[in-house]
Formats: structure tokens, C-alpha cells, sequence
């Protein structure tokens, strides 16, 4: 299966921005929906969901991977732009924040979270570099 990728109407004024990250009809498909603020460079994902359907509302600067088959399919999201992923179960993918200040992205799945029981599956598509943590501390 392919992923969806969609470009969302984003209304933007002095205030900031606002769009809708799911279509109303796939509201009562969704058991589970979190939003993700990620810092300047952050990696997310590199997994895919055995069984779930994820749709992802990703606002740019991003930049999406996923894996379909053997393809690896890189979808840059421009800044102040909002586009909808929908990515079926065993298709990789990853979110990293490429802009300068932090990212958002609002995600729903069709499979509630459970950690005793995840439906996750690690598979790097984007290289994560190691944090040092500096603490003063003694």
C-alpha cells in the first residue's frame, strides 16, 4: 500500500496558524491521537505499526521518509506549510524537524496505545545523532 500524502489548507494571520491535521469522517476510525513538539533537528518515528494506520499532521520546515517496498520516499514540508500523511501498517517512517525553532506534528492512529503490547517496530530511516547532556550538577 501506498501512503497518502495531502497538502492541508493552512489559515494564517497575525495570530498564527490554524488547520484541520484529520478529515471528520476518519474521527471515528482513530483510537488514539497525540501531538508531538519536537526540538530543531529532532528525529521522530523511525518505526512502523504492525497493524494501525497512522495518519500524521506534519508542519514544515519537516522532512518525512517512509519506506514503500524497497523505495525509500524523502517529502520535504515547507515552513509554515501543514501536510497529511496517512500511512498504512508495515510502512516505515520517520519526522525530522529541519527548521530552526521547534516543530509540531499532531498524529492519530486506528490501534490504541498500549506499552505492555506495542504495535511499534523499529526500523531507521533517518539517523539519529547522540545527544551529549551536560549537567553542572555536582
Amino acid at each position: 500500500m501506498k501512503v497518502l500524502v495531502e497538502q492541508l489548507n493552512v489559515f494564517a494571520d497575525d495570530r498564527g496558524l490554524v488547520f484541520e491535521p484529520l478529515k471528520s469522517e476518519a474521527f471515528k476510525l482513530q483510537r488514539n491521537a497525540h501531538v508531538v513538539i519536537s526540538l530543531p533537528g529532532v528525529v521522530r518515528g523511525n518505526h512502523y505499526h504492525r497493524f494501525g494506520t497512522e495518519v500524521v499532521a506534519v508542519k514544515g520546515p519537516s522532512r518525512v521518509c517512509f519506506r514503500e517496498g524497497k523505495a525509500v520516499r524523502d517529502v520535504d514540508v515547507p515552513d509554515q506549510e501543514v501536510f497529511r500523511f496517512t500511512i498504512p501498517p508495515n510502512v516505515s517512517h520517520a519526522i525530522q524537524n529541519t527548521g530552526k525553532e521547534s516543530g509540531i506534528l499532531m498524529a492519530f492512529n486506528t490501534i490504541a496505545h498500549d506499552p505492555e503490547n506495542s504495535d511499534t517496530v523499529e526500523d531507521t530511516l533517518i539517523p539519529v545523532e547522540p545527544v551529549l547532556i551536560v549537567s553542572d550538577k555536582k
